[in-house]
This record gives C-alpha cells, structure tokens and sequence, in this order.
C-alpha cells in the first residue's frame, strides 16, 4: 500500500465521520484529496472514515466539504470530530508490534530480531520505520502468499513494485528471483526506507528505487515492459492506473493487485479488463481482496 509518511514522534490531525454505508466511497474520495492517509470500518454497526493529516485541518472548510459530499452522496450531513493525535515514537512501536512472521515460503522479521530463520524459508529484514509494510497487514500478506504461488511454477525477469512502501514486497521479488526489481513510490520516505531495507539485505545491486508519480516515474518506461508487476495501493489509484499499467506489462505477464475493501473489487478488476487482463484468482483476508490478473 502506498507509504504513510509517519516522522519519529510527530504530531498527526485525524478527522472521524461516521457516515451510512452506501456513503463510505464517497467520503473516502473527499477524505483522500485533503489528507496523507485515510482508512474506513464498521465501529459498533456504524461505518467510520478516517483520514489524518500532519497540518492543522481548517475545520470550516472540511465541515463545508461534508456536507456538500453528503449533498451528493443523497444523505444527511454527519457529523466530524477532529483531534490532535499525540506524538509518538512510531519506528519504536513498530519494532514492538512487530514480531517475526512466517507467509507461505517467506519469513519476515525486524532488524531488532536475533534469531535465526527457520530452515528452508527466505528470510527478509525489515525496518520498516516510516513506511508502510510490515506483512502483517492482510492485503501485504496475501500479496506474499501469491508471490510464493507464483514462484513456484514460474519464473520472473522484469519485476515491477508500483508502491512500495516498506519495500517488503520488492525485497520478496528479488531474493525469490534473484533478478533486478523496479521499485517506486510516490513518498520519498518511502524509497528511502525501501533502499536501506535492501541494504540490509544485501539486494542493493538488484533493487532500483525510485520517488515519482506512478508510471510517469523517470525510468519506469525505459526499464519495462515488465513479467510481473505487483501493485499494493488503494482501488481509486488502481483503477486510474489500469491503462498505464497494461501498457507496461508484456504479453502474458501478471499483476498481482491489493490494497483494496473486497467492496471495491469488482470495480478494480472491470477496469483492468477494460484493457486486456483476464482473472486468474483472487484472495480474500479480513475484508480486504488481492487479485492475481494475467494480460
């Protein structure tokens, strides 16, 4: 999923809006052009959307867009409460919430871990710092557990990490394969993250991090086409993406597609169809779908 920008011990904004189901979309869109990050859930049979912000929101001006979102959406105006989130030191929570995890062949663990992996598995350091991705997430999971599907009747030369976060899934990509892998988000935090972690893992030489919009990145086009992209994002991105990302995936290659509600699944999978990709499966995990297409 595309990086969270989460600076050690910063103040972070969060604006809560309970809203009926048939709403939440549309308030996540409002949510998503004014905020760095948004989530939605069902809280005691209520939908809640999220969405935080690192800056003082007007709260004016969000109450204005609120209501003129419920306008369209044909619902009453909810409610928005907005709060002041206390510092934290976020690389220290993650190293606490973190334990070492297993996914299909892949064992995943901090920098702080000191044992040793279990045999057979590959073994992938993370500090995941600033950025999203840890693996325990379920649209990152399942992403891991189709990478070791795939791995084990087919293999890639041209990898593609459309939103790396972490850089969890690029590192899969490259000690599966052992090939070089394209890796790009759109927060420098991220790629930075992305670039130590593969340090850490002695991929530097195979792992080419990059900061930029989507396929528009300087270099995206020119190392592609691409055997596997896997794109680990949210469905509105994917799904304005469908055509750049066909377009960049050779003939017969895969898409690995996560980072979505299963709600929004159909909706992602039509506008990839729309450009010449097939269903091969999907993966289901708490509410959240992967889907595996093949062009």
């Amino acid at each position: 999923m595309a990086a969270l920008t989460s600076p050690q011990a910063t103040f972070l904004w969060r604006v809560m809006i309970s809203v009926p189901q048939n709403a939440v979309t549309a308030f996540e869109e409002m949510l998503e052009a004014h905020c760095m990050a948004i989530s939605s859930f069902k809280d005691n049979g209520e939908w809640r959307v999220e969405g935080f912000t690192d800056a003082e929101p007007d709260e004016q001006a969000f109450l204005g867009r609120i209501a003129r979102t419920a306008e369209k959406a044909g619902c009453e105006t909810p409610g928005a409460s907005f709060q002041l989130v206390p510092p934290r030191d976020w690389v220290a929570d993650n190293f606490a919430d973190f334990p070492p995890l297993s996914l299909g062949r892949y064992f995943i663990h901090g920098t702080h871990f000191e044992g040793a992996p279990p045999a057979g598995q590959i073994a992938i350091k993370l500090d995941a710092g600033a950025a999203f991705g840890s693996g325990e997430h379920a649209s990152t999971a399942s992403c891991l557990l189709m990478l070791d599907e795939l791995s084990k009747h087919r293999k890639f030369l041209k990898p593609l990490d459309m939103g790396s976060g972490s850089g969890i899934l690029t590192l899969a990509m490259a000690k599966t394969w052992r090939t070089r892998v394209v890796s790009i988000d759109i927060d420098d935090e991220a790629t930075t993250v992305t670039a130590r972690n593969a340090r850490k893992n002695h991929l530097g030489p195979l792992v080419r991090a990059r900061c930029g919009p989507g396929y528009q990145t300087p270099g995206v086009v020119e190392n592609g086409p691409y055997d596997l992209i896997v794109a680990n994002i949210l469905a509105r991105p994917l799904i304005r993406m469908a055509g750049d990302l066909a377009a960049n995936l050779l003939p017969g290659g895969i898409c690995v597609l996560s980072g979505l509600l299963e709600r929004d699944g159909q909706k992602v999978i039509h506008a990839h169809r729309q450009h010449g990709l097939r269903l091969i499966r999907t993966r289901t995990s708490n509410g959240w779908i992967t889907i595996m297409m093949k062009r």
